[in-house]
């Protein structure tokens, strides 16, 4: 019996061995990728034909919507390599972009990043019916950008802080502008500042028919330059680039039209042009009329101002104002008749579509408690509109389609998660992506009705993967402050989870005007498989979206209009204290981290929290928002010299003598975005209150802290902070 019982014992412990979860570790995560889902290479729609494209080692293969069936090579690397003598293969090609004829396809080569959004690359016209590979350009400068004309005959390029354009029929090169200049001048593509807060890069575009193209003039000349060292070399190089912060002077931005057959360069006069923006630049369909928007400096009204370019005629066809302010989007659609758009507003208090003739009657088409967060393709035949909202719930995003009068709403997804639909440009099918809370992303093709005709990719095997190592799910919790503000976050928890012991909790956050943490999605991977791997180490860690973010209306996204940080830190410490009160948290062990906005509100809570939390990490935070630029700045806080006390009482350096607990703080010194400034302006202040802190900073690094070995010790870092100060 004794020799039976010890048998047991020992098969018992072998199938605990064999059956526990791997370990789940830094590298693991950043090094070796083990948990980051996959997506569909190159995915790429045709503009008329119903065949969709994707990147393959041979090359970018055509497939069929219907069928999913590959239809052929269309665009071989053994031809671009014979071609290019050996410069051109497909593993050096970052994107590309076919014309509207589908016989020709642009290809960006060797591309090198600048900001954000904006690139430098090597740029080819591959005519795929006369297997002919055209170099963009006479010289070996990269180049910002390449667009065909809609008929595919020419090329609209930027380089050297000038706009060209080629025809590809003859090579023969058009200089459009003559006075470009690094740091001063920039023709056809935005500043910096534009680039980063007005979501662009490119700032030019040709007319429908070819015959004009439409372009941004950049003059920074009056905008004061920041400098950061780059410990490169014996002694640093002094890198500086134009950087308007809060309350100081912008770019004089004009809109300029170019005409190919007389060669003439007009500039449209839009009035002072001192204190506003021009965000977007639109042609309608006649190729005679440009519709330029123009936002004022508080940006709360922005007017669409309707340009013909043959009379120099000019009229405010649409205006919208908010008694705060507004965001500039992408969702707008100009329709074939030249004189309707659909547009996004959120002038009833929630984001919703209406339909705007141009000079006249603006209809609702959409209403409710709810926000459409994106108009996703406008089908003009069907008359239809097919958009993303969380009508469902708060935390989902479904796809609907409504006719344009308002009516047959019908919702095309499951009313439970995320989609992420990518429709042809005929609408005829679209690729979505899917997720909810604890499932991965899943890319399918459907048709126009919503019905699914293939899975592409399911990351079946990396949840198996994930499965192995045991990672747990997530869950959605929800509940009212002490203030009677209804907050949502999602909190995961060991896999071993027993509500009769108390846990350390590690709250996460970024909490920035607009932006959403707490959704009914997969989300950021990375930082789940930290949290999981907190989850493998006995931590609860958790997620609350606060006031000022997104989807829930005006009411509760603006109340942090001119006090940025006030209601964001409130609502964090709000989170921790009703954590305290839940029986399986300890209460003393409560820690919050977070990157840029995140790390600018980590450091506030932590400061303002009167012991909510016992530590605290900011990633590159702005700690005063007077350093910050001022189109993202202003937006919500209005200038410095308007607003100083918005500034000054939510910034953390006012209340670094109130920090208790352990505290770290990281940032690259060479980051272009929140400038390392921030970093220095609170260690100064730490310094001068006496308070004990930890810091660490990155050597010639941006805001993403990336590059080598650097995300895999960073991580580390922060693991190791957490596991030793919580």
């Amino acid at each position: 019996m004794k020799r039976l019982f010890l048998i047991t014992i020992l098969f018992t412990a072998i199938c605990s061995c064999f059956g526990q979860a791997k370990e789940i570790t830094i590298e693991r995560i950043w090094d070796d990728y083990y948990f980051t889902p996959r997506g569909v290479p190159g995915y790429t729609a045709m503009p008329k034909s119903d065949y969709y494209t994707v990147v393959k080692r041979a090359g970018i293969e055509r497939y069929s919507f219907a069928t999913g069936e590959r239809v052929d090579m269309l665009v071989a690397n053994s031809d671009l390599d014979r071609l290019s003598k050996g410069t051109v293969n497909i593993s050096k090609v970052s994107s590309y972009e076919f014309s509207s004829d589908e016989k020709k396809v642009v290809l960006a080569v060797d591309e090198e990043s600048i900001w954000r959004r904006s690139s430098l690359a090597f740029y080819y016209v591959y005519d795929i019916e006369n297997n002919k590979l055209i170099t963009v350009a006479d010289t070996n400068t990269k180049l910002h950008f390449a667009f065909l004309s809609e008929d595919g005959q020419k090329v609209l390029f930027a380089r050297d802080c000038d706009l060209f354009y080629q025809d590809l029929a003859t090579g023969v090169i058009t200089q459009i502008t003559h006075d470009g200049q690094e740091n001063a001048i920039f023709n056809g593509y935005a500043d910096w500042v534009y680039e980063e807060e007005l979501d662009m890069s490119s700032a030019a575009s040709w007319s429908p028919d070819g015959s004009k193209i439409a372009f941004l003039r950049f003059d920074q000349r009056r905008v004061k330059e920041y400098n950061f060292a780059l410990y490169d070399n014996l002694y640093p190089t002094d890198f500086k680039y134009k950087y308007p912060k809060a309350g100081e002077d912008n770019s004089l931005v004009d809109v300029y039209i170019y005409d190919l057959a007389s060669k003439q360069l007009t500039r449209v006069d839009l009035g002072d042009n001192s204190n506003c923006y021009f965000p977007r630049v639109y042609w309608l369909p006649n190729s005679q009329d440009a519709v330029i928007l123009k936002l004022n400096r508080h940006q709360n009204q922005l007017d669409f101002i309707r340009y013909n370019t043959v009379t120099k005629q000019q009229d405010i066809v649409y205006t919208d104002k908010n008694d705060k302010w507004l965001d500039v989007t992408d969702n707008y659609y100009f329709l074939k008749d030249g004189k309707t758009m659909i547009v996004t507003s959120e002038r009833d208090g929630f984001n919703h579509i209406y339909k705007v003739t141009l000079g006249g009657e603006i209809k609702q088409l959409t209403s409710g408690n709810w926000e459409v967060n994106e108009i996703q393709y406008v089908n003009e035949n069907k008359k239809l509109i097919y958009y993303l909202s969380n009508e469902s719930g708060v935390l989902n995003r479904d796809l609907y389609s409504i006719t344009f009068d308002g009516k047959k709403k019908t919702l095309m997804s499951t009313g439970d998660g995320w989609n992420q639909p990518s429709f042809s440009p005929n609408g005829n099918f679209y690729r979505n992506q899917y997720s909810n809370l604890n499932t991965l992303p899943i890319y399918t093709i459907r048709d126009a009705k919503g019905k699914e005709l293939r899975v592409l990719n399911d990351n079946k095997h990396v949840k198996e993967t994930m499965n192995a190592y045991g990672f747990v799910d997530r869950e959605i919790i929800h509940f009212t402050t002490e203030d009677g503000t209804e907050l949502y976050g999602w909190m995961m928890k060991p896999a071993n989870f027993d509500p009769n012991k108390k846990y350390p909790v590690m709250m996460n956050c970024y909490g920035g005007p607009g932006s959403q943490q707490v959704t009914n999605s997969y989300g950021s991977w990375y930082d789940l498989a930290l949290y999981q791997m907190l989850a493998q180490k006995g931590y609860i860690s958790v997620c609350v979206d606060g006031r000022g973010t997104a989807t829930r209306g005006d009411a509760f996204k603006k109340v942090i209009y001119q006090q940025m940080g006030k209601y964001e830190a409130i609502d964090q410490i709000a989170a921790a204290n009703w954590l305290k009160k839940q029986s399986y948290v300890d209460g003393n062990r409560i820690g919050i981290w977070g990157w840029s906005f995140g790390g600018y509100l980590s450091a506030l809570s932590l400061f303002r929290g009167d012991g909510a939390f016992k530590m605290a990490i900011s990633v590159a935070p702005v700690t005063n928002w007077r350093y910050y630029d001022n189109i993202y700045t202003e937006r919500f806080m209005r200038t410095p010299q308007e607003n100083p006390d918005g500034y000054d009482l939510n910034s953390p350096t006012t209340y670094a003598k109130d920090l208790k607990g352990k505290y770290l703080l990281i940032h690259g010194t060479a980051d272009d975005n929140v400038h390392f400034q921030n970093a220095m302006e609170l260690v100064k202040a730490l310094n001068e209150a006496g308070v004990e802190y930890d810091q660490f900073f990155f050597p010639n690094k941006n805001h993403f802290i990336m590059g080598g070995n650097t995300r895999t010790y960073l991580y580390n870092k922060l693991a190791k902070y957490i596991l030793e100060n919580l």
